[in-house]
């Protein structure tokens, strides 16, 4: 009959338990001194080692010739325990024996001596799903217990147990074992396995555990069945998983305001058979990446990530300030949440999170609002600078003249705008709507300076004539905003195709804009 790996791995001796060395080295000093205590209390997260270290503790407790406080596994105390034969070692799972009968038997055959090891040891799994009733029929026999007998507590829950029966226990806390500790250990059961585990695979595996032994031993054996090779891209195909490549793909994606391309992702997403919920559970785990990356001093002090994981992490989070990160972790968990309340809608509520995330504006929660102040705070700073206003996490821009000049030839002398207006070479154009509508993502923030100009085209349609005040005249003139402007004038059919754009600044003693009016318009 096949065994499973995690049963067939699991720890003989306290030296085979791997990232709880804080409480082996205690239970093998108490047991190598005979001053081990009448109750103890394991607590922690599933698969970390609390049964079977109790299942050790019992062993040692009772073994003939204990190893520098290991059981020696060869006399016939450690033989019969390992079996489940012994009379004296009794196992009970509170989740199916939660009442106060179960419980009284238990204080009832405690007071007889044991059969025939040294002490009757009581291991208690799940001892936060007795009753009230059950504690408070256990609390006596633990608190005064007789000499042969010890009492093994484990717990996921540690809250739920009551404070009188915390307080009467020696009590261990397994902490999640490291993913680089797990993935040794992966590594150790494929090679005595014969099975070929990529050191990608094992680290991939290790994370998606969280922190349990069992459940990733159980992973891999899953990948690995049928004798195939396990490998990172395996391991993603079978548990539904997208990777990092994937997360920061749509990061920048968000950072471009694009929101096209993510709806294709969750198309995409959906389409391939996987749980988007996983997927939105990886988006999560990024974006908290994303922020120990940019804000932590040594970030792979918190972080197993290999050295091009950390390369792709570090390039998505230079595209975000600390407000905007914080909105999207915000809408990523109550979107989370609200998948998990109804299933039926998972892809509408991660096509409106994915929404909001590109438009702030759309959201007005605080931490929206933080990261559109942010925002501004940043296209502020820019300004100040000189440098152009961009939605995007600015590299360094190449500066152009704020006013372009024609070639000499078809310069056409330096007017206003009524000068424009009545030359019989141009035309006003009155309502330029249509072409502020197709202004691209990038540049719908020049359709506020558009409107505050006076535009003209060329008798011919080929040449646009701007002229606006000399801050929307510097943000005008730099070559993207014309070649957004032009495209979007002849998308209007307003222009003669694309037409060559020149932006003048108002003639001195032209009534400045109101700062104000700028940010207003930056909002």
């Amino acid at each position: 009959m096949h065994q499973a790996l995690y049963r067939k791995y699991r720890p003989v001796t306290f030296d085979d338990v791997y990232g709880q060395q804080h409480i082996t080295d205690v239970l093998r000093y108490e047991v190598e001194h005979s001053s081990v205590s009448h109750a103890y209390l394991f607590c922690g997260s599933r698969g970390t080692g609390k049964t079977t270290c109790a299942k050790i503790l019992a062993r040692a407790i009772n073994c003939e010739a204990p190893k520098d406080g290991s059981p020696c596994g060869q006399c016939a105390a450690c033989r019969e325990i390992a079996a489940g034969t012994a009379t004296d070692v009794i196992e009970m799972d509170a989740a199916s024996n939660n009442g106060v009968d179960a419980i009284r038997q238990i204080c009832d055959e405690a007071s007889y001596t044991p059969a025939m090891l040294k002490r009757k040891v009581y291991i208690i799994d799940e001892v936060h799903m007795l009753s009230q009733g059950a504690f408070n029929a256990l609390l006596k026999t633990i608190e005064e217990p007789p000499e042969h007998v010890v009492f093994i507590l484990a717990t996921t829950e540690l809250q739920k147990l009551p404070a009188t029966i915390i307080s009467r226990c020696q009590r261990f806390d397994f902490h999640r074992i490291d993913v680089k500790v797990i993935a040794q250990r992966l590594t150790y059961i494929a090679g005595q396995e014969n099975m070929t585990l990529s050191e990608d695979a094992a680290i991939l595996l290790a994370r998606q555990a969280q922190g349990g032994m069992r459940d990733a031993i159980g992973l891999m054996e899953l990948c690995g069945a049928g004798g195939r090779d396990i490998t990172a891209e395996q391991v993603r195909e079978l548990l539904g998983l997208s990777g990092y490549d994937a997360a920061a793909k749509a990061l920048t994606y968000v950072a471009q305001e694009d929101i096209g391309a993510l709806f294709g992702i969750v198309s995409e997403v959906v389409s391939s058979a996987k749980d988007i919920s996983v997927y939105w559970q990886e988006l999560l785990s990024f974006v908290r990446d994303m922020l120990i990356c940019k804000y932590a001093p040594d970030p792979a002090a918190y972080l197993d990530l290999t050295v091009q994981e950390l390369e792709i992490l570090t390039d998505a989070a230079e595209k975000f300030t600390m407000p905007r990160l914080i909105h999207i972790c915000s809408l990523l968990d109550d979107a989370a949440a609200k998948m998990a309340r109804t299933p039926a809608t998972k892809r509408m509520t991660a096509e409106l999170a994915l929404l909001k995330m590109c438009k702030p504006q759309l959201d007005v929660t605080p931490e929206a609002m933080a990261a559109r102040i942010s925002a501004l705070e940043d296209k502020l700073a820019l300004i100040d600078m000189g440098a152009p206003v961009s939605k995007a996490t600015p590299a360094p821009i190449k500066e152009e003249p704020a006013v372009q000049e024609a070639a000499p030839a078809a310069k056409p002398p330096k007017r206003d705008i009524k000068t424009a207006a009545s030359d019989s070479t141009t035309q006003k154009v009155r309502d330029i709507s249509e072409a502020l509508s197709r202004l691209d993502e990038g540049h719908k923030g020049l359709a506020g300076f558009l409107t505050g100009a006076d535009i003209c085209t060329s008798a011919d349609g080929r040449t646009l004539y701007i002229c606006a005040d000399n801050f929307a005249a510097s943000l005008l003139g730099q070559a993207d905003a014309k070649e957004a402007v032009a495209s979007a004038f002849a998308l209007a059919k307003i222009t003669d195709g694309k037409a060559s754009v020149i932006v003048e600044a108002k003639a001195a003693g032209a009534k400045e804009a109101d700062p104000a009016d700028e940010i207003g318009k930056l909002l």
